[in-house]
C-alpha cells in the first residue's frame, strides 16, 4: 500500500498537486461511497502549498477551445479525476453538491485549526495552501495518525491579519463578507483585485509559499465575480 502511495504522489506531482494527509472512516460515521458504490473506508486528501500547480492549470487553461465557467474547479476535478481511475478511487471536490465535509477532514487529516481569518493554519504553509479534492477508497488504506500541528496563531501576539484591512472585514465575530465584498468591488478596491487580501497577506508566517500576485488576483476575481 505504501508503494500505491507513492505512486500517487508521484501522479499528482506532475501538475503541481500533492497529497495532504487522509484517515479511515469509522463504521458508524456513514462514509461517502467509493467508485463502486461501496461504502468508502478511507479518504486521501489532495491539495496544494504555495503556487506550485498555476503554470500547469495555466497551461490546460491555454489550450482550452473557448472560456468555460469555473476553470481551476474543472481543471482540479481533471486531474484528480484521473489519478482516481487510475487507481480505483472515486474523486470528489469541495464544490460537488451535496457538500462533503472537506474543512473537517482537512483537519482530520492534517491535525491543523483555523486561524483569525478562518483559514486552516499550517505549521509550514502559513495560510498558503488549499485542497483541491480527495480520492475515495473502498478498501482501507493504513496511514500515521496525524500529529497535532503547532498552531502557529497561538504565539503571534499582534494578529496583523486582523488589522490591515481597510473595512476591517476580519474580526473576532468573524467575516463581515458584505462590506468585504463591496470594498473589493469598489473604488478603494483596486489592491486587493490586484494583489489579494491585505489580511492574508499580513500574515507573517509562510510567507515563502505566498501566492504571486496574479494568481491571488485571479482567486479574487473569483469571489467578487468580476
Amino acid at each position: 500500500m505504501r508503494g500505491m502511495i507513492e505512486e500517487i504522489t508521484a501522479a499528482l506531482g506532475t501538475n503541481g498537486l500533492i497529497l495532504r494527509g487522509g484517515f479511515l472512516f469509522p463504521d458508524h460515521e456513514g462514509a461517502p461511497h467509493g467508485a463502486s458504490g461501496a461504502s468508502a473506508k478511507s479518504v486521501l486528501l489532495v491539495g496544494q502549498a504555495g503556487a506550485a500547480p498555476w503554470p500547469h492549470f495555466l497551461r490546460w487553461q491555454q489550450q482550452q477551445p473557448q472560456a468555460i465557467a469555473n476553470p481551476l474547479d474543472t481543471w482540479s476535478r481533471q486531474i484528480i479525476g484521473d489519478v482516481a481511475r487510475e487507481f480505483g478511487a472515486r474523486a470528489v471536490s469541495p464544490s460537488d453538491k451535496p457538500y462533503l465535509p472537506f474543512h473537517q477532514w482537512a483537519v482530520r487529516a492534517e491535525g491543523l485549526r483555523p486561524s483569525p481569518l478562518g483559514i486552516l493554519m499550517h505549521p509550514r504553509n502559513g495560510l498558503w495552501h488549499a485542497y483541491r479534492g480527495a480520492l475515495l477508497f473502498e478498501e482501507e488504506i493504513a496511514l500515521p495518525e496525524p500529529c497535532e500541528a503547532i498552531h502557529l496563531c497561538d504565539t503571534c501576539v499582534d494578529k496583523p491579519c486582523l488589522k490591515s484591512c481597510p473595512v476591517d472585514a476580519h474580526s473576532t465575530d468573524g467575516f463581515a463578507y458584505q462590506p468585504c465584498l463591496a470594498h473589493v468591488r469598489g473604488a478603494g478596491g483596486g489592491p486587493c483585485r490586484a494583489g489579494g487580501c491585505l489580511d492574508r497577506n499580513a500574515c507573517p508566517y509562510g510567507t515563502s509559499y505566498r501566492y504571486p500576485a496574479e494568481v491571488q488576483a485571479f482567486h479574487m476575481a473569483a469571489f467578487a465575480g468580476l
